[in-house]
């Protein structure tokens, strides 16, 4: 690990974890589980606090439903203890797209539509 990864780590919260809450992870926190795109779940030995380590960007639309529900209590027990049942028309989760070039475009919108060489209009030039 190099000294400027270091830094950034010490200063940063959205490239993964802090040197801080490594630290306190490493200290204090009980590895629960793992979703299916490698962010860790982790709770303290008294289960008073549960948090979340990111694999990569720190987005919170990330995170499972199932895992929201545990991690903000809903449920006791984690998805790898008791998964929740689902239903065949349910969709897999997705995080939030919206800002990226995969978010969604409805038709006729301007960002699915190339642009078209406008005839009617001449630019001025200054002469």
């Amino acid at each position: 690990m190099g000294i400027l990864t270091t830094l950034l780590r010490t200063v940063t919260w959205w490239n993964g974890q802090t040197l801080n809450t490594q630290l306190y992870t490493w200290r204090k926190g009980v590895k629960v589980g793992e979703d299916a795109q490698g962010n860790i779940f982790y709770r303290t030995r008294d289960d008073k606090r549960r948090w979340v380590i990111f694999n990569g960007e720190s987005e919170a639309t990330r995170v499972d439903p199932d895992w929201h529900g545990w991690l903000h209590r809903t449920y006791n027990e984690p998805p790898t203890q008791k998964p929740l049942a689902h239903k065949a028309w349910e969709k897999p989760h997705e995080e939030n797209l919206t800002g990226t070039p995969l978010a969604y475009a409805p038709a006729g919108s301007i960002r699915r539509v190339a642009p078209v060489e406008r005839s009617d209009y001449e630019a001025w030039s200054p002469e």
